[in-house]
């Protein structure tokens, strides 16, 4: 079984344009958040599933830099352009991963895969309750179940948002939740790259910690916003945009 990490990145965004690129330490985020998923014991390739506008040759560029696989596909149909990504890549197991994530730690990607692997599922993520910080965010679930839904929905909101119809139709899909240890258990606290605060605050997180050790685990994150109530403030008003 091939086990293939896509990540989800361009450069068009309403609250923050050009995040994927945005440096965090002289580096580009999207590189930081693959040199995190490269570390994953489970994933065998990184493939970046990008766009066919012109302002994302650069991603394509980054890609080819870093050696990891890349796609170019439509803009708006995240959905086909993350299938055709693993399609293309001969992936069975897609790890979908969005490419504002920059913190994805690759000790819980492992563990969301395992669980997959240790049961009869469709679908397993860490996201189904959220017990996690927000960016943590993992999906698993094989590339024939995508390919599935690929026939059954053409709603827009399906088509953006890649695995929407699976865990919206759990009479039809078989669901798995991975739960967040104590430690790490805040599902308030935001961890991903929307708004210039949330690159605030993890572009601090990364000063304060990666130089120390590159591969700095959520626990040291963790760790440090609850010592650092101030630094942990910076993106407290921050809302998530709804799905539908």
């Amino acid at each position: 079984m091939k086990i293939v990490a896509t990540i989800e990145a361009r450069m068009g965004s309403s609250r923050l344009p050009g995040k994927s690129l945005t440096p965090i330490l002289g580096r580009p985020m999207l590189e930081l958040l693959i040199e995190r998923l490269r570390r994953s014991r489970r994933v065998q390739q990184v493939v970046v599933a990008t766009t066919t506008a012109p302002e994302d040759a650069v991603i394509q560029g980054l890609a080819q830099k870093l050696e990891v696989g890349c796609f170019r596909g439509s803009s708006d149909d995240v959905l086909d352009r993350v299938l055709q990504a693993a399609t293309r890549h001969k992936a069975d197991l897609i790890v979908e991963i969005t490419g504002d994530c920059p913190l994805i730690d690759p000790q819980i990607v492992d563990q969301v895969v395992e669980t997959f692997l240790r049961g009869e599922y469709d679908y397993v993520s860490n996201t189904l309750q959220r017990t996690y910080p927000r960016g943590l965010d993992t999906q698993v679930f094989p590339t024939r179940v995508l390919a599935e839904v690929a026939a059954l929905t053409q709603d827009p909101a399906d088509r953006e948002h890649v695995s929407l119809y699976i865990y919206e139709h759990p009479e039809r899909y078989r669901l798995g939740n991975v739960a967040a240890p104590a430690e790490l258990h805040n599902p308030d606290m935001r961890w991903t790259v929307d708004t210039p605060e949330d690159l605030a605050l993890i572009t601090s997180i990364y000063e304060r910690l990666y130089r120390k050790n590159p591969g700095f685990a959520s626990t040291d994150v963790m760790n440090l916003l609850n010592t650092d109530r101030n630094l942990a403030s910076t993106n407290a008003h921050v809302r998530q945009k709804p799905v539908r």
